[in-house]
């Protein structure tokens, strides 16, 4: 079923170099590299599709998302198996992120069905108004134009080439240019193909979807400059998103670029419930640690609690669970490679304690756990990086006061836990406050390893987190970073867009 080619505009185009999938099972197939004249024919057509897609009917972007959800689903079997492959990730993961996947996209239709979104506003006219009149004023979100999306090394379905970012613009009227991610290019092919068929199907313009698969850092630099992109979609790690984010920046004409960077998410245990459920918070908090070999953006990395015996108890129930967990295979050899050196800076930290730890050959990645007293954390900015793997590193902070300082020591996260009893109510309202500062996402008694997809959630939050505090790139409300408002003063209802 592959091809090894870029689908550009409704036709698949082969390049004059390929490079080879780097798959942890299995055969490697050979795809196209990308070059900067492929992104140039594919933002093209993405803008020419524009003239169309953004004047189209809600009514005809659902149907579009649903049916390539169908298409989705039509080729599940082949998703699975060539996903498991090239990720090493296990089938009943890949099924379920296609389920998340299609759902996103059958969501969305629904959302813009409904109207909401748009947060339509009308001032009648006032023409007898003194001293002066009032015009006719009407406010609408329209879309804002070619999107580039770049596709995620860790959900190779969720965040990649038909994800939340593509599912979001594809909603919003704005075509979308991918940029696939070399990790997982099969997978994207086959998504690719699930999405030219619903556009074929439905008649619409070839534009409103391209794929464009490998490429060296040109063709990145190319697609997020090129003059006719109106945004950019990322996930991906701190270095890279950061870079990308710098070029849009410079262009002559800036434009948004909605980055989720990650962050080690930290998770404060408060005295009641540690003097509780100190082993089962440590039980529970490793668990969240080594779901998928540690490879979310949402992994609970850090675990701050009162030194003591409360400390103690999490700690051996932590070390029991992660020394039972078996190795895992990574997603690449690079992030191998950088989980093993992530590793290494923290033990070479000012006195972090190696709790439990392993060897991690090759593309495999087993547990480690490590201790570190409050002051010597926060004398040290390295310990608050992400590590991206089964890494967990507990805090242990002299009382509530350090514990507060640790709070407003982080960095912008995805999100913070609070692990809470009744006892800890006063503790919890004056520790709240500093973390809704400083993420996305709150919550208590839980761990933010899975992310609902729904109308609330926000998948975002201050820097370095995400580059954008105030959007998210997870649920509903992300379809609104690619609309702007617009306001049609005196304008005929016959030259309104159909939503208004």
């Amino acid at each position: 079923m592959l091809t090894g080619k870029h689908l550009i505009a409704g036709d698949w185009v082969a390049g004059d170099a390929t490079f080879a999938s780097e798959p942890a099972t299995g055969e490697s197939h050979d795809f196209a590299v990308g070059t900067p004249v492929h992104v140039d024919a594919a933002v093209e057509a993405a803008e020419a599709a524009f003239a169309s897609f953004g004047w189209s009917s809600r009514s005809e972007r659902a149907a579009l998302l649903r049916k390539i959800a169908e298409e989705i689903d039509a080729r599940g079997d082949a998703i699975t198996e060539i996903g498991t492959q090239e990720t090493g990730l296990p089938a009943m993961r890949l099924e379920g992120e296609r389920g998340r996947t299609t759902g996103q996209l059958r969501l969305f239709a629904d959302h813009i069905e409904a109207g909401a979104y748009l947060d339509l506003r009308h001032d009648e006219a006032l023409p007898d108004r003194a001293p002066l009149p009032r015009p006719e004023l009407r406010m609408i979100q329209r879309p804002i134009g070619p999107v580039a999306v770049f596709g995620a090394s860790n959900f190779p379905l969720a965040f990649s080439t038909a994800g939340g970012d593509t599912a979001a613009a594809l909603a919003a009227g704005c075509p979308v240019v991918v940029k696939g991610h070399s990790a997982h290019p099969g997978t994207g092919e086959i998504v690719a193909q699930a999405v030219d068929a619903a556009l074929k199907a439905l008649d619409m313009h070839p534009g409103i979807f391209s794929l464009v698969q490998g490429g060296k850092r040109d063709v990145g630099t190319r697609l997020v400059q090129h003059p006719l992109i109106r945004a950019v979609g990322f996930t991906g790690s701190l270095a890279g998103g950061r870079a990308l984010f710098d070029l849009c920046a410079q262009r002559d004409e800036p434009i948004p670029f909605f980055g989720e960077l990650g962050s080690v998410n930290p998770m404060f245990v408060l005295p009641a419930a540690a003097g509780a459920r100190a082993a089962a918070i440590g039980t529970g908090w490793a668990g969240s640690l080594t779901m998928g070999a540690g490879q979310f953006c949402t992994n609970p990395g850090i675990a701050v609690v009162i030194d003591g015996a409360e400390a103690d108890a999490l700690q051996a129930a932590a070390q029991t669970t992660l020394e039972a967990t078996d190795a895992q295979t990574m997603l690449t050899d690079g992030i191998a490679a950088a989980y093993r050196d992530g590793v290494a800076r923290v033990t070479g930290g000012k006195g972090v304690t190696e709790v439990m730890g392993s060897s991690c050959p090759d593309r495999a990645a087993k547990p480690y756990l490590f201790s570190v007293a409050g002051e010597d954390w926060l004398a040290d900015a390295h310990l608050q990086e992400e590590v991206f793997g089964p890494m967990g590193i507990i805090v242990r902070v002299r009382d509530t006061t350090q514990m507060h300082e640790v709070a407003r020591a982080i960095e912008g996260q995805l999100t913070c836990t609070l692990q809470m009893d009744a006892g800890d109510t006063q503790e919890a309202q004056a520790l709240l406050p500093l973390l809704e500062r400083k993420a996305g996402r709150v919550l208590a008694n839980g761990f933010p390893t899975g992310v609902e997809v729904s109308d609330t959630m926000v998948h975002g939050g201050p820097y370095p987190a995400s580059t954008n505090f105030g959007a998210t790139s997870v649920g509903t409300l992300s379809i609104r970073r690619f609309l702007r408002p617009v306001c049609y003063q005196n304008i005929p209802a016959e030259l309104l867009p159909e939503q208004v």
